[in-house]
């Protein structure tokens, strides 16, 4: 497995990079976003540990762009503990997110956490899904609705397929973050809700009235198998 450590303090860098390499992973660092990009487009890694706050760009910059081309794992690295910070990186599609300082346990915690779900995600149900009027192909990570293709960003599609191969199942906010986002993640449950909204902009006639992602009001969500337009 391979590892991108972006920041641009050094000593954080060579501390993280060197308990990666003990833990048995390879490792590629970078101190700016455009090395940053650069590396995740060439060199493929399997986990990016990203830092805020970075001299060219700053990392909540870097995780829209990374999330434009790619699904990688995205651990966001802070000083700044605020609410606010915290719910912006991971509403952008980073995974995970750590405090600084850290302990490095538990930075390691969460590496190995995010790598697992990842090699889950990457033996995911093949079988194309047909259903109400929509067509999802996992193995190509497409959506069409009739014949539109409908453009998703990688959150937006892993939660469409969860939900989609468990039609008329209904999910609560917490059980979606678990299933979608992995368990022991920090993303706050406004989060569903956010992305649930996206999907009704991008694949209901009136996403005011919603045929297929329905609200289960005091509950959470469902996707309707049966009966849909």
């Amino acid at each position: 497995m391979k590892v991108l450590v972006v920041d641009d303090e050094l000593p954080i860098v060579e501390a993280v990079a060197y308990n990666l390499r003990k833990e048995g992973y390879q490792t590629l660092t970078a101190g700016d976003a455009e090395q940053c990009l650069e590396l995740a487009r060439t060199q493929n890694p399997d986990l990016i540990l990203l830092d805020v706050m970075l001299p060219s760009a700053s990392g909540f910059d870097v995780c829209r762009l990374l999330r434009k081309q790619s699904d990688v794992p995205i651990l966001m690295l802070t000083a700044r503990a605020e609410e606010t910070d915290r719910v912006v990186g991971l509403e952008l599609g980073a995974d995970d997110y750590v405090t600084k300082p850290f302990s490095m346990r538990e930075l390691m915690a969460r590496v190995k956490a995010l790598l697992r779900r990842r090699g889950s995600l990457e033996r995911p149900e093949t079988k194309i899904i047909q259903i109400a009027g929509l067509l999802i192909d996992p193995s190509r990570r497409e959506v069409r609705l009739g014949e539109k293709a409908i453009e998703l960003s990688p959150k937006e599609f892993d939660l469409l397929q969860f939900l989609a191969t468990h039609p008329d199942q209904v999910f609560m906010r917490q059980a979606l973050l678990d299933h979608v986002w992995g368990p022991n993640n920090l993303v706050e449950e406004r989060t569903v809700d956010v992305h649930i909204r996206w999907l009704r902009e991008k694949i209901e006639p009136n996403p005011s009235q919603p045929q297929r992602l329905l609200t289960v009001r005091g509950v959470g969500y469902k996707f309707r198998g049966a009966g849909a337009a």
